[in-house]
């Protein structure tokens, strides 16, 4: 009696790829989750919900940008890692159309960032500008500016120490109102002493009125001269890092593209 020989019929559908994309995405999606709940956090806890007139400077809201980056990296994700794992062509299409968005996104920005780079300065100082004039009144804005001086940069005001005049309580004549801190400057502007561990916060009192040497005890520098230092000292980095996080979305936009070919080549043989 003849013996029969069964063939094993190999799938299309690369397991690497499958859940290469899978894995990467998965991280994405969490990572986006968690920036998303920060955000919505820092809206609820500044009541920005039921209090829209706060909504008037929203694209300067470091809360908002959070928002924003966790919505789009949560969406990503979720379309790669659930379009990977289901083999879903729809969701892994939509991925890489994302992808592909997000990549052109970024090259015009660059471009423009390039070609416009004068504008894009003003509108950073415009924009510094209102971070000073709302320095009292929103804390994540607080928050990001005493980084950018304190920590990033190592500077104070827009070209200087003076801008901090733009504030109520740091403006001279607030003096005049009982403000303690009338002629001086945020702490974040003052110069970190050695073997300091825990910074004063009230270094920044009256260091603007006459008198003072102003060169021992703040930076003299302002943000936007002290941010074109950083960007022509850190180029390569940053041009690097941009080469690099472009190159990972055109694979992604690859392997999305690929996946949907192997499942494609899968469902053909099944009819």
């Amino acid at each position: 009696m003849p013996v029969r020989k069964y063939r094993r019929d190999t799938s299309e559908v690369s397991c690497c790829l499958k859940y290469v994309i899978f894995g990467f995405n998965v991280l994405f999606w969490l990572l986006g989750l968690g920036i998303l709940a920060v955000g919505v956090w820092a809206w609820t806890e500044k009541d920005t919900f039921n209090n829209l007139s706060r909504l008037t400077n929203v694209a300067l809201d470091p809360a908002f940008i959070l928002i924003l980056v966790g919505t789009v990296t949560f969406v990503i994700g979720f379309t790669g890692c659930v379009g990977a794992l289901r083999e879903n062509t729809c969701l892994l299409a939509g991925y890489a159309i994302f992808l592909a968005i997000l990549l052109l996104l970024e090259m015009t920005v660059g471009l423009l960032g390039f070609i416009f780079k004068e504008s894009i300065k003003n509108q950073a100082t415009k924009g510094f500008q209102a971070f000073i004039i709302h320095y009292r009144e929103d804390p994540d804005q607080q928050n990001l500016i005493d980084w950018i001086q304190e920590d990033w940069l190592q500077c104070c005001g827009i070209e200087g120490p003076k801008d901090w005049d733009r504030n109520n309580y740091f403006n001279c004549s607030s003096r005049e109102v009982g403000s303690r801190e009338a002629c001086g400057v945020p702490f974040s502007c003052c110069k970190r002493k050695p073997n300091e561990i825990i910074k004063n916060k009230q270094c920044g009192y009256d260091v603007r009125k006459p008198g003072y040497d102003i060169t021992k005890i703040i930076f003299e520098k302002g943000c936007v001269q002290a941010g074109e230092e950083w960007m022509e000292r850190n180029l390569l980095i940053v041009a690097s890092i941009a080469v690099a996080t472009a190159f990972l979305q055109i694979l992604g936009i690859c392997f999305a593209q690929n996946l949907r070919a192997d499942i494609f080549a899968q469902k053909a043989k099944w009819h």
